[in-house]
C-alpha cells in the first residue's frame, strides 16, 4: 500500500510564503514523477508544479517566478516553496505522485495525497 501524506497549508497575507511538503510512504519499488495540483472552488483542478525524477520542474505559467518545486530523493518527498502568494492562490493543494509499487513494477499507478487548504488572505 501507497500512501501520499501532505502538509503545510494554512493562511497566510498576500505576499506571504508557505512550504508545502508531500511524502510517499509504503511498499514503493521507484518514483517517475512527484508533483501539485490545485482546485479553487468551482474551478477544475490544475497542474501548479512537477518534476519527473531526474529531470527538470515544470510550472504553470500563473505559478513561475513565485513557487519551486524540489525532491528529496531519499526521503521521497516532494516540497513546494510558495512566495509572493496571491490571493488567487487560494486553493485546495494536491500532492500527486506517479509510482512503481513493488507488488508491480512494471506499472505505473497514479496516487494523490488528501489535500491541504491554502488561503491567501488579509
Amino acid at each position: 500500500q501507497v500512501q501520499l501524506v501532505e502538509s503545510g497549508g494554512g493562511l497566510v497575507q498576500p505576499e506571504g510564503s508557505l512550504r508545502l511538503s508531500c511524502a510517499a510512504s509504503g511498499s514503493i519499488f521507484s518514483i517517475n514523477a512527484m508533483g501539485w495540483y490545485r482546485q479553487a472552488p468551482g474551478k477544475e483542478r490544475e497542474l501548479v508544479a512537477s518534476i519527473i525524477s531526474g529531470g527538470s520542474p515544470n510550472y504553470a505559467d500563473s505559478v513561475k517566478g513565485r513557487f519551486t518545486i524540489s525532491r528529496d530523493y531519499p526521503k521521497n518527498t516532494v516540497y513546494l516553496q510558495m512566495n509572493g502568494l496571491k490571493p488567487e492562490d487560494t486553493a485546495v493543494y494536491y500532492c500527486n505522485a506517479h509510482i512503481r509499487p513493488r507488488i508491480r513494477p512494471g506499472t505505473v499507478y497514479v496516487y494523490w495525497g488528501q489535500g491541504t487548504q491554502v488561503t491567501v488572505s488579509s
